[in-house]
């Protein structure tokens, strides 16, 4: 399946993939090596060396934060696709959806505009934050990634069992992280065999 990257002395151009995200891509209370993010360069190393993974995630970050940032970390790394980790922060602080999908259209806008491809990875809210925002929350990722033709992960914490969240019952533990990546993986492929020419 990668043969076409991976025959010997044909040399594949060295490729970036920023993951842009807050804390759960931070590998917020657990160590940096057992989050997704490393997980992922990891399994990256193995079937598509040509791509090394940088992290630009901070914990905390807000999509107006990540919109201040994006150009110099676009500038910085000159990726190829940019995973795009935000808007958890938003929602548990009730930032207006107008707002938040302002910043995200923004931040795609950015990638687009250096040449990157884009994976929206998509985030919910409890439900003790009221019905109508949180489902307009949910929303907000699959109207994004139509409108712009991005790929998505509709929600990117699919699949993590109640007792595999830490104590705040916000951030996965260890033992969560590759089945978040396994979901990240299933949309980054086909953006990696696309820039690989496989």
């Amino acid at each position: 399946m990668y043969v076409c990257c991976l025959l010997p002395g044909i040399a594949a151009a060295q490729q970036t993939i920023l993951v842009f995200g807050d804390s759960l891509s931070a590998a917020y209370g657990i160590p940096r090596e057992a989050g997704w993010v490393s997980l992922l360069q990891q399994e990256l190393q193995r079937s598509h060396p040509q791509y090394q993974v940088i992290n630009a995630s901070i914990s905390g970050e807000t999509t107006t934060g990540g919109r201040q940032r994006i150009d110099a970390a676009l500038h910085q790394h000159n990726p190829s696709i940019v995973i795009l980790e935000l808007g958890a922060n938003d929602g548990l602080r009730g930032a207006p959806i107008a707002e938040i999908e302002a910043n995200f259209a923004a931040l795609i806008q950015q990638a687009r505009k250096a040449q990157a491809k884009v994976l929206l990875l998509g985030m919910q809210l409890p439900p003790n934050y009221g019905g109508d925002y949180t489902a307009r929350f949910k929303a907000l990722y699959p109207k994004l990634a139509q409108r712009y033709h991005v790929a998505l992960v509709p929600f990117f914490l699919e699949g993590v069992a109640p007792e595999q969240f830490q104590a705040d019952n916000l951030h996965p533990t260890a033992q969560a992280q590759p089945r978040i990546l396994q979901g990240v993986m299933q949309q980054l492929k086909p953006l990696l065999e696309i820039e690989c020419g496989c």
